[in-house]
């Protein structure tokens, strides 16, 4: 059940299996983020599926605990785990699924690393296509 079901989604879930999540079969953009809230979060930089309006919870929704972050964004994990799940931007609705609830992800592809500019100096991800300061991801999505 983890992998493709027959509407052709990706589906993943949390630690304790109590919410799964699905997306589209072909969403293989990978997106890091640095910014604080993410590395609180997630307990480093985040790995993100954009998939714009296309997220889908198909089971365990009673569980999904949503918390406004920021002004821009509010973020969503398992209260009974803790997983964290993805986040929302509330301007325009869009989210960014957290990489690590699906088992593989077909082709996956590093494409863009956001806040580049409050990345700690001591780690370092190799070779994204794109990347972006806060500010300049602000600019892209119509926020700040």
């Amino acid at each position: 059940m983890h992998q493709r079901d027959e509407a052709a989604r990706l589906q993943g879930r949390c630690l304790c299996g109590g919410v799964v999540l699905s997306v589209p079969a072909g969403t293989h953009e990978v997106h890091a983020c640095h910014c604080g809230a993410c590395r609180r979060f997630h307990g480093s930089s985040a790995l993100l599926l954009p998939v714009g309006t296309a997220l889908r919870i198909e089971t365990g929704e009673a569980l999904v605990r949503r918390f406004a972050s920021s002004d821009w964004a509010e973020r969503a994990f398992c209260a009974t785990c803790g997983s964290s799940l993805f986040f929302r931007t509330t301007g325009d609705s869009h989210h960014y699924v957290a990489a690590g609830v699906f088992d593989t992800i077909p082709k996956a592809h590093f494409a863009l690393e956001i806040f580049i500019d409050a990345k700690p100096d001591w780690y370092s991800l190799a070779d994204p296509d794109e990347s972006l300061t806060g500010e300049a991801f602000f600019a892209r999505i119509g926020a700040g």
